[in-house]
Order: C-alpha cells, then structure tokens, then sequence
C-alpha cells in the first residue's frame, strides 16, 4: 500500500487554535509509517515544535495549495478562497451538504481541481454515528457562555481558557438569582456538554430530545429563562423558535445560544436570526422588550482549544490509520460524490 502523507494545514481564521491531531497522537501515526507534515501555525494550540519531536515534517503556514497531490490535507475549519481550483483530497468540516452559503462554490473548487471533500461530520459508523466529533465541548461551552451572560459577566473579546479556570467562573457566586434552562437536543453529544455545564453552574435545567420537540410546547419553552439549541436536524422539520415566539409579551427566555448555527441553512431549527456571533462580539440582542439576547458561535470548542483537541485528536486517530481501507472513509466519499451530483457538478476523480 502507498505511505500515507497527511499534511495538517495552519487554520487561516484567526480564533481557531484547535486542531485535529495533537502530538501525542502524531507521534503514533509516525510511528506506524504515516509521513506527517504540519504547518506553522502562530494560534495553534501546540506549537510546531511538538510535532517535530514527534517524528513530523516541518512547512510554512498555508503551503498546502504545493504539496505533493496524493497528500491528504487535514483541517478542521473553512478553507481561504485560493486557490480556485483543489487539487487535493481535504479533510474538515466543510459546511456544504446542507445548502448552506458558499457550499456550491465550494463543491465546485473541489470538481475543477478533481479533489475531494471527505468531509468529518460524515465520518460515521454503520449505523450512522459521528466517529470524532467536538460537540460535548461545543455543548459545554455554549451553556458555560449563556450562563456567564444571563449573570451579567460574560466579558467581550472571548479569550481561550482552561477548564478548570472557566469551571471557577461557572460556580454559583452570593446573590446570584436563580433561573432555568432549557437543553434542546438533550440527548447527544452537545446536549450532554450542555446540561453538564449547567450542572457546574447549579442551574436546574430541563432536557429535551426527539419526544419532546415532535409535539412542541410553545410555551414551556418560552417559559424558561435560558435555551441552548444542540439539535442538529438533518430534515425539514418546524422551527422551534419563530419571529412572532421572540414578541410574545409574556416571554421570560431571556438568553439564547445556538450550539448548532445552522444559519442560512433550510434546516435551520432557529430561523430567528440572520448571522452568527463572534469571539469579539459573543453576543447580539434579538429583542430590547423584554430583552433577548442570542449566542451564536460556530466554533465555541476552540475556547477551550487543549481539552477539546486531545478529546478529538484521540477519536480520529484510529480512522486516520486506518485511511486506507476504513468503510466510514469511502462513506465520506460517496457523500462528496452525492453532493456534487445533486448539484450537477462533474465529479471529482479520486476514487479512493
């Protein structure tokens, strides 16, 4: 079987310092005989130098567009906009099955340069379940940060952090109010991290899964004061929230964070606002009377970019030894083929 070469790209947006392999689990791949490059990155999480112990391969920042065409190219976020024709098979989040903004021009990159998206979030099993996923750490976050709000000590710009330091701030302080949360989604990944946090914070919270949102109760829902959405709907299916919800007078939520940010998607399970938030401007109100205000961050984990990078790096380290001949990877294949056929875009060439 030809060597794996994987080259583990620098993440062009500035407040991603996560990253799909950590040193440790390099130092595994190289010792099983994948040749790793890792780019210099000035936010990774783990410096450069790691990686060079580790038995990897050295390369600047953004150099992927040269490397040789059978590398497999490892991300985890959006790809810059050059160049416009890939060339590579590329592993990361692409956003781009759900109609979502950019996808089609993504896709097409992809065909004119006769690449390949094998895009994580389908990295499943047979059964259909995600193999590396950040969503606990997303779940934790996204009720960590609506309860730093709804406290009124949520700081602006976000800063990445430390558990156990973000834990100290999460901890019921003297003359706090009491208040109730909501976890939509309850169930999964980002619902555990979800009702976790809440649970650090002394926060009652109320979950909620597939039974409880076929037949929605308006008004339960509005009746807390803090929502986290972690449903991540692969179907049309009614919103949960919708405009006239947001101007019930008798609303009490007060705080909203969407773990999911689907946005612009058909699939969007909260058609309430038209943007994301950011680390520079976490949160946005949706409404003065009474007051609403939305967290929307789509990549909440790289606030705690160590544990969230261990805890994934770990997972994916067997799919990635197994590249070769792994089922789940062909599955990603297949559904980048789809994609581009649905899209009527002509396929691109790699086959396995």
């Amino acid at each position: 079987m030809t060597e794996l070469h994987l080259w583990l790209r620098h993440e062009p947006r500035t407040t991603e310092r996560r990253t799909p392999v950590v040193p440790a689990d390099a130092r595994r791949l190289t010792g099983s005989g994948v040749r790793l490059t890792v780019e210099e990155s000035p936010q990774r999480i783990f410096p450069v130098e790691e990686y060079e112990a580790a038995g990897c391969r050295r390369a600047p920042a953004g150099s992927w567009p040269t490397a040789p065409r059978d590398a497999v190219v490892l991300g985890l976020k959006e790809l810059p906009g050059e160049p416009a024709e890939l060339a590579h098979r590329h592993v990361f989040f692409g956003h781009a099955y759900k109609r979502q903004p950019g996808a089609a021009e993504l896709l097409r990159r992809f065909a004119a340069g006769g690449g390949a998206l094998l895009d994580l979030e389908y990295l499943v099993d047979d059964e259909g379940r995600r193999l590396a996923a950040f969503g606990f750490w997303a779940g934790y976050l996204g009720a960590a940060l609506a309860v730093l709000q709804h406290r009124g000590r949520l700081a602006a710009p976000l800063t990445p952090t430390a558990k156990d330091d973000l834990d100290a701030e999460l901890r019921p302080a003297a003359g706090d109010e009491e208040f109730t949360a909501l976890v939509i989604g309850a169930l999964g990944r980002s619902g555990r991290g979800a009702w976790t946090a809440f649970g650090t914070a002394g926060v009652p919270v109320t979950r909620w899964d597939l039974a409880e949102t076929r037949d929605l109760d308006r008004q339960a829902l509005l009746g807390h004061d803090v929502m986290v959405n972690a449903v991540l709907a692969t179907s049309l299916v009614p919103p949960f929230l919708r405009e006239e919800d947001l101007d019930t007078p008798a609303r009490r939520l007060r705080t909203l964070c969407d773990v999911t940010c689907d946005v612009g998607s058909p699939f969007n399970v909260l058609p309430v606002y038209d943007r994301t938030t950011d680390w520079t401007e976490p949160v946005r109100r949706l409404r003065k009377e009474p007051p609403l205000d939305l967290i929307a961050i789509d990549n909440l984990p790289s606030l705690l970019p160590r544990e969230s990078s261990v805890d994934f790096s770990a997972a994916l380290l067997p799919q990635l030894l197994a590249f070769g001949s792994g089922a789940a990877w062909g599955r990603c294949l297949d559904r980048f083929h789809q994609a581009c056929r649905e899209l009527g875009i002509v396929e691109g060439e790699w086959e396995s």
